[in-house]
């Protein structure tokens, strides 16, 4: 009873009779802003009817194929890139990071050449270093026999220093600097000062061709290197990076070497870089010990990350608050696993899946270097009575460098999404309104008429299914054919 209920209500309410629903396509076909379609219908010509319906097929043909290609064009990702030269009135001064070639004061290692087989050792974390088998033994013998010995401290105290008599001149836009306004940091060259690190507002450049002048003393006498190990130059090597990021040596210092002037002309360059996956980066992705994200900071905080998780302590060339690493502790565990590390493939730098992606932002200095020798006969006189210093000490020992902006602009390159959302919905509009003048409404008159026409299926096929005799299903109250047969054989 209630699937008969059911099927009256179906006939009665929803499905239409076959006049109304004739008389619905016809109306939808008259009515429908999709063009051509209402030439198909109303037309008495087959001829013409042929024509219209080939013309209406092959242009939704084309609208269908333009609209594929731009949907796998979208999702293909693709990019343009834009460059843009900013003129400014003033611009802001990078940081500039200052070491000496010979890392250790001559006195200190005199007696010590194993000093510099250690630090390379413990600034591995920074750079490749790969240690021969013919120190091994010596090396060992030292580290047990002197557990206590801090390779930093002895570095802090016993490296390249900055005071008056090693910074002879210092000037920053017409105005004197110190010692006192550098910032010391450990690198792979020991001892190494950092101008400009506090990024201070005040220390911004109006006038290009103007930056900061200094006057070094390397004092060869003084300073030393392992040249089996270490460099074989003297000079002062530096690099100029953002003054929020660490600085990185590592194949990228400029060198000045003695009795040279190093006049170096930089630029600023931003970067700005999609995020995935029109781009590598992720803007998501936050440092703990930085400000500002960097894939040299990153790197260094994962490998910070590992090796104390490895050796439950931290590099101190490395960032971060857990407990130092002692000597044993760096020839151990460190070093080991460092090469791990590299190996293993456990801090990758590049891409967006690897653990340490592009920056989403970076500023750049591209440099011009141009040389020319330090001081003619008369300037190495003034400065040899000035600084009672012999011509020839003048020529081997003082380097000149001047860093400045070749100009008061910054350049912008900018990775840009080829297709947005807006342009692909656009590109298909102008595609449907072209071949078939269909906009959004033709789009709803049409998902209406085909729901409309499935639902009618839908109720047409429940009405089938239960006018289907019930044959497969008998009552367990009449009796089967089977039966029957037995009954009649037992009379």
């Amino acid at each position: 009873g209630i699937l008969e209920k059911i099927r009256l209500y179906l006939i009665k309410k929803l499905l239409p009779h076959l006049e109304d629903r004739r008389k619905y396509h016809q109306e939808f076909a008259s009515s429908t802003s999709f063009h051509g379609v209402h030439h198909i219908v109303h037309t008495r010509s087959k001829t013409r009817k042929v024509l219209w319906l080939l013309v209406v097929a092959g242009c939704l043909a084309i609208v269908i194929w333009q609209i594929c290609s731009r949907f796998i064009y979208y999702f293909s990702w693709p990019t343009t890139t834009t460059v843009v030269v900013q003129y400014v009135e003033n611009v802001q001064f990078p940081a500039v990071t200052f070491c000496n070639l010979n890392r250790f004061q001559a006195h200190a290692v005199s007696n010590l050449r194993i000093i510099f087989i250690i630090w390379n050792i413990v600034t591995g974390v920074l750079q490749k270093f790969a240690m021969e088998d013919k120190y091994s033994q010596e090396l060992n013998d030292f580290i047990h026999g002197n557990q206590n010995f801090s390779i930093k401290e002895f570095t802090r105290k016993n490296g390249f220093y900055l005071n008056s008599s090693t910074l002879l001149e210092c000037e920053f836009f017409g105005k004197p600097c110190y010692p006192q306004d550098f910032e010391h940091v450990f690198t792979e060259y020991g001892n190494c000062f950092t101008f400009n690190h506090n990024d201070l507002p005040a220390r911004r450049v109006s006038l290009s061709g103007r930056g900061l002048h200094l006057l070094f003393d390397v004092q060869q006498e003084q300073f030393t290197d392992e040249p089996a190990l270490g460099y074989t130059d003297a000079g002062i090597t530096f690099v100029i990076h953002s003054p929020k990021e660490l600085p990185r040596f590592d194949g990228l210092g400029l060198l000045t070497s003695v009795g040279m002037h190093a006049q170096v002309s930089i630029r600023q360059l931003k970067s700005i870089i999609q995020e995935y996956p029109w781009g590598e980066c992720k803007p998501d992705i936050k440092l703990r010990h930085h400000k500002v994200y960097s894939t040299n900071g990153c790197l260094q905080e994962c490998k910070a990350r590992y090796i104390q998780d490895w050796c439950g302590c931290l590099p101190f060339v490395l960032p971060g608050n857990g407990t130092e690493c002692d000597l044993l502790k760096f020839y151990n565990c460190v070093y080991p696993a460092v090469y791990d590390i590299e190996i293993k493939g456990l801090c990758t730098v590049g891409t967006h899946n690897s653990t340490c992606p592009a920056p989403c932002e970076e500023t750049d200095y591209p440099t011009t270097v141009t040389y020319s020798s330090f001081g003619g006969e008369k300037a190495i006189k003034y400065f040899s009575a000035k600084l009672k210093k012999s011509p020839e000490y003048i020529r081997q020992n003082l380097v000149r460098i001047d860093i400045k902006y070749h100009d008061l602009s910054y350049k912008i390159t900018q990775q840009q999404k080829a297709l947005t959302i807006s342009e692909l919905l656009a590109d298909v509009g102008g595609q449907l309104g072209l071949f078939c003048g269909a906009s959004m409404i033709t789009i709803i008159e049409l998902l209406e008429y085909i729901f409309t026409n499935f639902c009618w299926m839908c109720i047409f096929l429940l009405l089938k299914a239960s006018e289907m005799p019930q044959w497969n299903n008998p009552s367990q109250n009449q009796p089967t054919h089977q039966e029957k047969k037995m009954g009649i054989e037992e009379c």
